[in-house]
C-alpha cells in the first residue's frame, strides 16, 4: 500500500510540474506577444486557461483521493498538502497570463511602446526566475533554491514602482502615451503580484521539506 501511495504522489508531483510550466509558459507568451504585438500569440496564450483550470481540478480530484485512500502522514502529508495549496498559486499565476494576453490587441494599435516598457521586461525576467526557482525546490526537495528569496521580492516591487512613476512622467508630457502606460501600471502590478505567489509557494516548499513554517515578505 505504501509504494503504490508514493508512486501515485509521483505522479502528482510530475502533473503539477506540467501545470507550472504551463503557467510560466502562459505568462511567458504574454509577455512576448505584448513586446512583439503578436496578436495570435496572445489568443493562443488566452485559450491555456482552459487546459490550467482542468489541471487544478484533475490534480486537486487525485490528492484528495491519495489522502482519503492512505492517509498518509509527515512529509508525505505534506507533500500533497503542499501539492493542494501551489495549484491554486499556478492557477493564479496562469490567470495573469491571460490577463496580459487581453491587453495585447489594444496595445498593438500603439507604435512604438514608451519607454517604460523596457523595464517591464526586465522586470519579467526577475519574476520567472522566482517562479523558476520555486518549482525546482519543490521538484527537488531542496531548499537551497528559495534562498534570498525575501530581497528578491522587494527588488520586484521596487522595480514596479520604478515603472509607475516613469508612467506617470512619461504621460504627463505626452498625453499620446496614456493608453500604454496605464496598462504598462497594471501589468507590472500583475508581476508583482506573480513574485508573490512565487512567495506563498516558496513558503509551502519549505514547510513541505523540513517541517518549519517561514513567512517570506
Amino acid at each position: 500500500m505504501a509504494s503504490q501511495m508514493r508512486k501515485d504522489i509521483f505522479e502528482l508531483k510530475g502533473e503539477l510540474v506540467e501545470m507550472g510550466n504551463l503557467a510560466l509558459e502562459m505568462l511567458d507568451d504574454s509577455m512576448k506577444a505584448l513586446a512583439t504585438q503578436d496578436i495570435e500569440l496572445a489568443k493562443i496564450t488566452e485559450d491555456k486557461k482552459y487546459r490550467i483550470r482542468e489541471l487544478d481540478d484533475e490534480i486537486e480530484a487525485k490528492a484528495l483521493k491519495v489522502i482519503a485512500l492512505y492517509q498518509p502522514m509527515a512529509i508525505d502529508l505534506r507533500r500533497l498538502a503542499t501539492i493542494l495549496k501551489v495549484i491554486t498559486y499556478l492557477t493564479r499565476l496562469g490567470r495573469y497570463g491571460k490577463d496580459i494576453a487581453s491587453v495585447v490587441e489594444e496595445l498593438s494599435k500603439k507604435q512604438p511602446y514608451p519607454a517604460p516598457f523596457v523595464n517591464l521586461t526586465h522586470m519579467w525576467d526577475h519574476v520567472k526566475t522566482m517562479i523558476e526557482d520555486a518549482l525546482k525546490a519543490f521538484t527537488q526537495s531542496d531548499i537551497k533554491y528559495l534562498e534570498n528569496f525575501e530581497v528578491r521580492d522587494d527588488e520586484i516591487d521596487e522595480m514596479r514602482w520604478s515603472i509607475f512613476r516613469e508612467c506617470i512622467t512619461y504621460m504627463m508630457e505626452d498625453a499620446k502615451t496614456i493608453t500604454s502606460c496605464a496598462f504598462f501600471m497594471m501589468i507590472a502590478r500583475y508581476l508583482e503580484r506573480c513574485a508573490d505567489h512565487a512567495c506563498k509557494i516558496a513558503e509551502k516548499v519549505h514547510y513541505m521539506v523540513t517541517g518549519k513554517h517561514i513567512e517570506i515578505s
